[in-house]
């Protein structure tokens, strides 16, 4: 493969996954502030350890870390709860969670690594869409973006006013 080609397919991916990583934030965001208001007595570090767990289960992405994974161990249980519950209590992020995953697995694939249990688990938990398309990579990143912004985790870009972008050149 051309050297060109390889640094933009690699471009391409860092991008991709990028974007994977915004609707992991949205996820994270919108489950931690549904347990709140489902369990206003709980603490907030733990409604956060545990919107950060179920993000990371959905997404096949375990943090190895100690903490994380004796607080996943023991919270099992209610971890496989708020998945099964995804697709009742955020429909409306079902089909960004589906198209995330699903470009997500494909970077995985570029990158020789097999990770689509992570799609089999979603169907089998309810919350992947099968029949929505997979997205192109320019789609899927303006979805990214559009739901970053929405959920105030992007700036969006500015444009620069005539002259000020000639002053930045020597």
């Amino acid at each position: 493969m051309h050297t060109e080609t390889m640094k933009e397919n690699s471009q391409l991916l860092t991008a991709l996954r990028e974007a994977v990583g915004v609707v992991q934030m949205v996820l994270f965001k919108e489950l931690r502030s549904r347990m709140a208001k489902k369990k206003p007595d709980a603490e907030l570090s733990r409604l956060a350890a545990l919107a950060g767990a179920i993000t990371n289960e959905v997404f096949g992405t375990q943090n190895p870390g100690e903490k994380f994974v004796r607080f996943r161990t023991e919270n099992r249980g209610e971890i496989e709860q708020e998945m099964l519950a995804l697709k009742d209590e955020l429909p409306e992020l079902c089909a960004d969670v589906t198209d995330a995953l699903r470009i997500q697995t494909l970077c995985d694939h570029q990158e020789g690594n097999d990770t689509s249990q992570t799609l089999v688990r979603a169907k089998e938990l309810g919350f992947l869409m099968e029949d929505r398309d997979v997205p192109l990579p320019s789609s899927f990143m303006m979805l990214a973006r559009s739901l970053g912004e929405k959920h105030n985790l992007i700036i969006p870009p500015t444009q620069l006013a005539t002259g000020q972008g000639t002053a930045m050149v020597h």
